[in-house]
């Protein structure tokens, strides 16, 4: 069989796989991009529909949600080099004493003024995170945002709520504790830096120069292509929530909208050191362990494939993924990026295994072409 059949094999195991998805409850459409250079693979999937029927296409962005972590760490990442900052600085050298004061008390001390830039970016500060901490009374703040889904969150407002309503893990460097709490304060750090509006400097930094022409920040801009079509629609389980306001809580840590194809311009150009320098690149891949299998580094995840599947091989994906599981993956084994979703949270951890399914498929067809 010639390498052309083998391909041609491959994308139609891949599209049955991927449709079998849609058979799952509640998955009412995925998006899947697979691109490879050194395969000549070049895939674009789209399946299923809006609940009114209408079919979902590639012109619908989708909620990146915890994906837009890597596009807030680069754009850290470009200030540094820029010599706007540096990561090894104290968040308090920027911040104003309204924002530091009462961040971080854990055991009587105040640890506030010692939180680095480089800890928030690797989720080490010890801060809680607003969105998924239990609060010692009242209502978590995913419950609010059922509450209340008309209310249009700032980012004082959740820092506020995890001041408030949060206690820290530990002091400074002292742990890992995921944390959506420490990208809102990247996110005004760049806005105090630059002076602008943090979906501007996406734009200005990011987007407009990758002409990701589809990808904006949800309820703060809009895409510069018009042919951009409606949001596609985001459930928690059963719950559609994608007309919710109060996802405007999800800001610098999960609040872009975009597509497959966009989000592997993004993640090409960071791999072949176009936003950043190699040095900069290698500082983001800092690896410290998150749990079994998993590694975070600045705004990176890495996922060791034979950790989580001992008879996978060593394989590795770098990248991150999101709560709806929306994903973003660079498979340096195979040369081989993914990206999409499932806009469905209960495909948060499974997403990793359909991506795994679908690596097997692209190894057995590498191999053959061997």
């Amino acid at each position: 069989m010639s390498y052309s059949q083998q391909l041609k094999t491959a994308v139609e195991k891949v599209d049955a796989l991927l449709a079998q998805q849609l058979l799952q409850p509640h998955v009412h459409h995925a998006f899947l991009t697979v691109d490879s250079d050194a395969l000549d693979i070049h895939w674009n999937f789209t399946k299923g529909h809006f609940q009114n029927g209408t079919k979902v296409t590639n012109a619908n962005p989708f909620l990146s949600t915890s994906v837009a972590k890597t596009v807030t760490a680069t754009l850290i990442m470009i200030l540094q080099e820029e010599g706007k900052l540096d990561v090894e600085d104290r968040l308090s050298e920027y911040l104003s004493s309204e924002i530091m004061n009462g961040l971080h008390t854990f055991q009587g001390i105040d640890y506030s003024c010692e939180i680095r830039i480089k800890q928030l970016l690797q989720h080490t500060s010890g801060l809680p995170d607003y969105f998924v901490d239990a609060p010692t009374a009242g209502p978590t703040f995913m419950e609010l945002l059922f509450i209340d889904a008309e209310r249009f969150w700032q980012p004082l407002e959740t820092l506020q709520f995890a001041k408030t309503k949060l206690q820290p893990h530990f002091p400074p460097g002292d742990g890992y504790h995921y944390s959506d709490t420490e990208y809102v304060l990247l996110g005004l750090l760049i806005e105090e830096l630059t002076g602008k509006p943090l979906h501007d400097v996406y734009h200005e930094k990011i987007f407009a120069p990758l002409q990701m022409k589809q990808t904006y920040m949800h309820l703060r801009s809009k895409p510069t292509d018009s042919s951009t079509k409606n949001l596609a629609e985001v459930f928690i389980s059963d719950a559609e929530i994608s007309a919710f306001k109060s996802l405007s809580a999800d800001w610098a840590g999960g609040g872009i909208a975009t597509t497959a194809q966009d989000l592997l311009k993004f993640h090409k150009a960071l791999f072949e050191e176009k936003l950043i320098s190699k040095k900069g690149f290698r500082a983001m891949q800092k690896w410290t362990e998150e749990s079994f299998g998993l590694s975070y580094g600045y705004g990176l995840r890495k996922l060791d494939l034979k950790k989580l599947n001992p008879e996978f091989g060593k394989y590795s994906l770098i990248g991150h993924s999101g709560t709806t599981g929306s994903f973003m993956y660079f498979c340096p084994e195979l040369q081989v990026y993914l990206t999409g979703t499932f806009d469905q949270s209960d495909y948060q951890r499974t997403h990793v295994n359909f991506l795994m399914e679908v690596l097997t498929l692209l190894k057995q067809s590498s191999k053959k072409n061997k």
